[in-house]
């Protein structure tokens, strides 16, 4: 009798345990099979399927029935493609499904990505202008050490942030796109450096509890590649803004509107691995002058492979701004914006 007891008993755990795997991993299921949905041909998606990250093209995502977050993508960047890849990474990291837009300037040629590339899979101010987008994200540009108003495109991207004023729900600038917004928006004003601000820096939180932190380290690191910076003091003396990090040694580095509406932050999360030492050695072949970016190449030494300290922070970052700034916030018709 006992040995029938002892039996049952064990086979009741086994089934409990067999439940428990069950349940945590249909969850899992449920959560991943809202990807970052994508064109089926963007170069993008073979990088991102070959690092087992889940992409859903077109074709498959009209089949789920659910209103997928709508995210533009205004990429500045000269190195188009690269960029993709490394926001869609990041955008891809979240149980929620993302439909994403890549927009481009009309009035700027490229000369690194090619006309068919943006015609194929980006759209222009003028369609983005026809929509209202949950979010957007303004990229980086390597512009600068020219006067805003100089850029060919300032009044096109000036435009684009008017629109995202009021038919976006969160927009998220990035380096000389973070300058630009806080220039545009608030009068805010950017300012040269002796020399390129220019690796791996480590960044303290201002403000512990925001959302857009959650998870963070105390400590956490972040590359930077500017040649031009905002000052603490200009952002204090604005009413309507707040820091949330900053650097002893690399300055301010995330800035959010009060109302929630803008996230500015002045480095590069979404940086992959090799992308610091990428600029390093193209400068160093263009003759530029040129320092080793700080607190990246092992034992300061360029022959070593650089190591990646800032991967799981850039996750989280993207992931907050998704779910918290986007998703719990904007109203579920995009028409009420």
């Amino acid at each position: 009798m006992k040995l029938l007891q002892k039996q049952l008993k064990n086979w009741r755990n086994t089934v409990l345990q067999i439940f428990g795997l069950f349940k945590k991993y249909a969850l899992y299921a449920i959560l991943c099979i809202m990807p970052i949905k994508i064109q089926s041909d963007l170069p993008a998606r073979s990088v991102l399927e070959s690092e087992n990250i889940f992409v859903m093209t077109e074709q498959r995502a009209v089949m789920q029935d659910i209103r997928p977050l709508k995210i533009a993508i205004v990429n500045l960047m000269p190195t188009k493609i690269a960029t993709e890849t490394q926001l869609l990474r990041l955008l891809a990291n979240s149980p929620l499904q993302v439909e994403i837009s890549l927009v481009h300037m009309e009035s700027h040629v490229s000369k690194n990505t090619g006309a068919e590339h943006l015609e194929r899979f980006y759209i222009t101010p003028k369609e983005v202008f026809a929509q209202k987008f949950d979010g957007m994200i303004i990229t980086g540009a390597p512009v600068e050490q020219m006067e805003f108003e100089d850029v060919d495109y300032w009044k096109e991207l000036t435009s684009i942030m008017d629109y995202a004023s009021q038919n976006v729900f969160s927009t998220l600038y990035i380096c000389w796109g973070a300058q630009a917004g806080l220039y545009y928006h608030y009068g805010i004003q950017k300012h040269s450096l002796e020399k390129k601000m220019f690796g791996v820096f480590q960044h303290k939180k201002n403000k512990p509890n925001d959302p857009l932190l959650r998870g963070f380290d105390d400590r956490f690191p972040a590359p930077q590649s500017r040649h031009s910076e905002i000052f603490k003091s200009d952002i204090e003396k604005c009413d309507q803004l707040e820091i949330l990090a900053e650097s002893e040694h690399s300055g301010v580095l995330l800035v959010k509107s009060k109302d929630q509406r803008r996230i500015f932050i002045t480095g590069h999360l979404e940086y992959d691995t090799e992308t610091l030492a990428n600029e390093y050695f193209r400068d160093i072949a263009q003759n530029k002058p040129i320092e080793l970016p700080v607190n990246y190449f092992p034992g300061d030494n360029p022959e070593n492979k650089p190591v990646s300290t800032w991967r799981s922070h850039a996750h989280l970052f993207y992931s907050n701004w998704l779910n918290y700034y986007v998703y719990q916030e904007t109203p579920f018709e995009l028409e009420k914006i």
